[in-house]
């Protein structure tokens, strides 16, 4: 007789949660309390274990799947042979459900290319836009770009209220684009740690006078510090594209800074070639570049990971906007009484909340030689 494993509830505020992995396959023969997968909430991860010895017969849930607590994970039964039914009855009432899980701009570009949401593989629990894309991309369908094109102009409608349209600079346009990026494809988080600002301010200092700086480049050298970070932790270099993690071979940090009335996010490009001096040096000379509004093209794009301070205006918290195709963007921030605070906007795709903790605890302090 098949016996089901049940997604467990980790909190009771979770009615939800994400399957991370599984490290069984069908037809493994497993012993009692041995770890099947891994389940998760933007709080914590926990493991799943066989309630008793069997054979794996299938699943019913699939990794990087949103499921409901309670539902069934997958099938264990006596041999390997044993049928279970419940497995195809378990997934068509998946795909019933699914028609509620459908965005607005996704259901459109359902609408406009004649699909059923129950043909669409789910992004993250719901149909959107990148799942739709991924689809057509399979299929050979139309170009995505004219299909978004197309969902912006229903749904970008004007007011009914009397005014004027005025015309986006280049940098207000670029804004926007993160923007709906952030939205679109990212699956957002935030995390934030305070720290002991001492270590880190005596350590620019030395670096300052070694160096014959004007002043202590503190906020340079934490940004190196997440440029080695990436390196020694590849996934926190990465983005997620077409249902993978896509791992970065250069490191192109980038940093922002307030211009006027314009913002940057200037980009040091092959970060990992250079050591801690001349890193420093190059962000200072992009930095510059990007206070006089003259960024080079390859300096206002590419970033890879990214670093945001708003420490100077005594801010105390800021959740910043990941840039395209970025997994991780730490923010600086004010804190009290000897402390920092170091936060970090993170796509929950590619990173979870315990990495992220990881890689801020680390860069809390500078690296000990």
């Amino acid at each position: 007789m098949a016996t089901p494993i049940y997604v467990p509830r980790i909190n009771n505020n979770d009615d939800e949660v994400k399957v991370l992995a599984f490290d069984v396959g069908v037809g493994d023969k497993l012993q009692s309390g041995q770890i099947v997968g891994q389940i998760e909430t933007d709080k914590a991860v926990l493991d799943v274990t066989a309630p008793s010895e069997g054979y794996v017969l299938g699943f019913v849930a699939k990794a990087e799947e949103v499921v409901k607590v309670g539902s069934v994970m997958l099938w264990l039964g006596e041999s390997k042979d044993e049928a279970v039914p419940e497995i195809q009855d378990a997934a068509a009432g998946q795909s019933a459900s699914k028609v509620s899980q459908v965005t607005a701009k996704a259901r459109i570009l359902l609408e406009q290319n004649g699909l059923q949401a129950e043909l669409i593989p789910q992004v993250d629990g719901r149909v959107t836009v990148e799942a739709v894309e991924r689809y057509l991309a399979t299929k050979g369908g139309a170009k995505v770009e004219a299909k978004l094109s197309a969902v912006s102009q229903v749904l970008d409608v004007l007011p009914e209220v009397e005014g004027n349209q005025v015309n986006l600079t280049r940098e207000e346009k670029g804004m926007a684009a993160t923007v709906a990026w952030h939205r679109d494809f990212a699956v957002p988080g935030y995390i934030e740690i305070d720290y002991d600002l001492a270590p880190w301010a005596e350590y620019a200092k030395r670096f300052q006078d070694e160096k014959g700086l004007l002043m202590p480049p503190l906020l340079p050298l934490m940004a190196w510090r997440l440029v080695e970070l990436a390196r020694e932790t590849q996934r926190l270099n990465a983005t997620f594209v077409g249902n993978k993690r896509f791992e970065y071979a250069p490191v192109n940090l980038g940093f922002t800074i307030q211009a006027g009335e314009s913002l940057y996010l200037a980009v040091v490009r092959q970060s990992q070639a250079l050591d801690e001096f001349g890193f420093v040096n190059s962000l200072g000379d992009v930095l510059r570049r990007a206070a006089g509004h003259n960024l080079r093209e390859s300096e206002a794009s590419g970033a890879t990971i990214a670093f945001s301070s708003m420490e100077r205006w005594k801010v105390k918290r800021h959740i910043p906007i990941l840039s395209p195709h970025t997994s991780l963007m730490v923010a600086h921030a004010a804190g009290q009484d000897g402390r920092g605070v170091l936060g970090a906007s993170y796509d929950h795709r590619v990173l979870n909340g315990g990495q992220v903790v990881a890689a801020l605890k680390k860069l809390s302090s500078p690296k000990k030689s």
